[in-house]
């Protein structure tokens, strides 16, 4: 899939990612962006095998007008804490199911950060993910109203699609 052409200046989150096999989750970040309409970017890059291009990522992101930062990794899942540790901006983590252990390996590594290094780590996989983007809108509309409109209006969305399904439950009972 590829990503829809933002303005570089329009950037406000960017979605990280350790490998390629991690999209299929990730894409669930994108796809809640994008329905907020928030201008979002995809980036590989990896703790371990491209360490100089993680760091340099982390410490221009800021610079390119990125608010919040949203990381997919599986197994040793450090990615997330690594650039934590080179930006000031908010990191969200979001563990992948990568390994015979079922992503408790990479929720372990991206919760366990220590003190001074903060990493808000969401659930294993595709709600993580989408929940993520969820916690990056929250957080842009703290400054944003227009964001924070559109958050509200989702947020009663949920609630009337609650509502809906709890009358369809009563119908049965009859």
């Amino acid at each position: 899939m590829k990503a829809k052409s933002v303005k570089k200046e329009s950037i406000l989150v960017s979605v990280v990612m350790g490998s390629d096999s991690d999209l299929p989750i990730m894409i669930e970040t994108t796809k809640v962006l994008e329905e907020f309409g928030i201008g979002h970017e995809l980036i590989l890059t990896s703790a371990h095998r491209t360490p100089q291009r993680t760091t340099k990522f982390a410490a221009l992101a800021a610079g390119r007008g990125v608010k919040v930062i949203i990381v997919g990794a599986g197994a040793a899942a450090h990615l997330a804490g690594v650039i934590a540790s080179q930006t000031i901006l908010p990191v969200i983590g979001v563990p992948i199911d990568a390994t015979s252990l079922h992503g408790l390996d990479a929720l372990l590594s991206t919760v366990q950060m220590p003190g001074g290094i903060p990493v808000a780590t969401m659930a294993i996989g595709k709600a993580g993910a989408k929940n993520a983007a969820l916690f990056a809108v929250r957080l842009l509309a703290l400054e944003d109203k227009k964001i924070k409109s559109a958050l509200l209006a989702y947020i009663e969305k949920m609630t009337r699609n609650v509502e809906k399904k709890q009358e369809t439950i009563s119908c049965r009972k009859s």
